[in-house]
């Protein structure tokens, strides 16, 4: 994993879930963290369960990452660490972001649980950062089932990872820490050592799935394809597409009409995290200091992307987008 990743410092966890936390842990955070409402869960989450209080930031619609213009002004004095989401693998403003960090004297952890095989100007995008935190969940592009990996910096820092997520323990009789059963399994390991023999090949094939899907939506109105970020090479983890107001339907009636025909895309990430329950009476998840998050949660859908995907199959996905949307408005115009 190392030498794939071209990092140094690698040490793998049961789970990416697992892995915010004992990073979390690892560079000792508390108080306040600015992050992003635009998520999978787990993000927010593993604030929570480390005591810390989450300050929401809105993301950029054009990226749908953690906006590097909003983040000075949710800076107070408990803030302690900023920790983005690299959403569906594309970098976040990643020089500016750490320069914001630099200058407050923040902690930088970058959710990086979509990014495997992504290059930033040809360099993984796991380089940037305190720490970057990898999921292998069966859902990602490289997998072990459930698993992931915390990339770190320095030695001294991997060695407490290692403790943290083995109960603390440094041999037999010593236990350094509180740590947790964070380990991933042998059987993981072991189907991850198989995964990374095939996984430029996997990479290429989505790629390919990508592109076709590019193509083939590029000239239905009211469907946008967000664009992919300069110098980057993608993995292809998700492919979003966004419903607008020019399109026949809503959202969700398009996602159910997929759902209809057997096609399970996602609303991901929908509903935002600042709206749930244990989060929404947090000052900074009011609907109003998160306006881009909101409109970009209440348009997204992800159509399904592997390797694998017929040209068939995906030829009746694009099929059902453009129909359903052609159908809607001659009944209309009827």
């Amino acid at each position: 994993m190392s030498e794939y990743l071209g990092v140094e410092h690698v040490s793998l966890v049961a789970n990416a879930t697992i892995g915010l936390i004992t990073a979390l842990q690892t560079l000792r955070i508390t108080g306040e963290v600015i992050t992003t409402p635009y998520s999978f869960v787990a993000t927010t989450h593993a604030l929570a369960w480390n005591n810390i209080e989450p300050v929401f930031v809105d993301i950029d619609p054009a990226t749908m990452n953690l906006d590097a213009d909003r983040i000075e002004a949710a800076i107070t004095p408990k803030t302690t660490a900023i920790m983005p989401v690299h959403c569906y693998g594309h970098p976040c403003e990643v020089e500016r972001i750490q320069r914001i960090a630099d200058t407050y004297g923040l902690k930088l952890i970058y959710d990086a649980s979509h990014t495997f095989g992504v290059k930033f100007r040809q360099e993984s995008l796991v380089h940037h950062g305190d720490l970057a935190i990898l999921s292998f969940h069966a859902t990602k592009v490289f997998n072990t089932f459930e698993g992931g990996a915390i990339v770190s910096r320095d030695a001294k820092t991997k060695q407490r990872i290692d403790y943290l997520k083995n109960f603390g323990f440094a041999d037999e009789v010593t236990v350094m820490a509180p740590g947790i059963n964070g380990k991933m399994n042998e059987v993981q390991a072991a189907f991850g050592l198989l995964q990374l023999k095939h996984i430029d090949r996997v990479l290429r094939m989505r790629q390919l799935v990508g592109m076709r899907y590019r193509q083939a939506l590029g000239d239905i109105a009211g469907i946008t394809v967000p664009r992919p970020a300069a110098d980057t090479q993608q993995n292809y983890g998700y492919f979003p597409i966004l419903v607008d107001g020019s399109y026949p339907q809503s959202r969700d009636s398009l996602y159910q009409r997929l759902r209809d025909s057997g096609v399970y895309a996602r609303r991901y990430f929908y509903p935002l995290i600042s709206n749930m329950p244990m989060y929404r009476g947090l000052p900074s998840a009011a609907p109003a200091n998160l306006p881009f998050a909101k409109a970009i949660s209440d348009r997204i859908i992800c159509l399904p992307i592997y390797p694998d995907l017929s040209m068939e199959d995906q030829a009746r996905i694009v099929d059902i987008v453009r129909e359903a949307g052609e159908v809607h408005t001659c009944r209309s115009v009827a």
